[in-house]
């Protein structure tokens, strides 16, 4: 009878010690933007599956998706290798945003992640991020805001 009871315990602390690694991020985190170091603020969405960044002036030629980030933000422009492409389906119409691979640090993490590309000019941040990005590495406190600063080992904000 004793070990039925052990076994749920078992699992609970497993459970907890798995967390132990990840990183406690909130609702809202600031990023940084890398090779660029430029520090970006960022909307936490697990409902979202993947992340988004706001690019603006987007154009697409011979597989390289050229935007320039908002001037609020640095108006970085950046030319980035298409790797993929996603779909956006809605009841009025259907489009497809470019996917390109970008480097991030988020607390004291370093992390490679794709997004998508759009215009993200009628939303208040940036930077999405959704659970490809959040998956593995990290644990959502909705009741916190930027609670991890990125601090990634020999990063700098320009």
């Amino acid at each position: 009878m004793l070990l039925l009871l052990m076994v749920p315990l078992m699992a609970i602390t497993d459970s907890v010690r798995a967390g132990e690694n990840k990183i406690v991020i909130g609702e809202v985190e600031d990023v940084i933007l890398l090779p660029w170091g430029l520090r970006l603020p960022a909307r936490v969405d697990t409902g979202a599956a993947m992340s988004s960044l706001d690019a603006r002036d987007l154009k697409v030629k011979n597989g390289f998706a050229e935007f320039q980030l908002p001037k609020k933000h640095g108006g970085l422009e950046l030319r980035l290798p298409i790797v993929d492409w996603l779909t956006i389906r809605s009841s009025e119409a259907s489009e497809q945003r470019p996917i390109v691979e970008l480097d991030f640090c988020i607390g004291p993490k370093k992390i490679h992640t794709r997004v998508n590309l759009s215009d993200r000019s009628t939303v208040k941040y940036p930077l999405l991020l959704g659970r490809n990005t959040l998956k593995e590495d990290f644990i959502v406190d909705c009741m916190q805001d930027r609670c991890s600063p990125p601090a990634c080992p020999g990063v700098s904000v320009k």
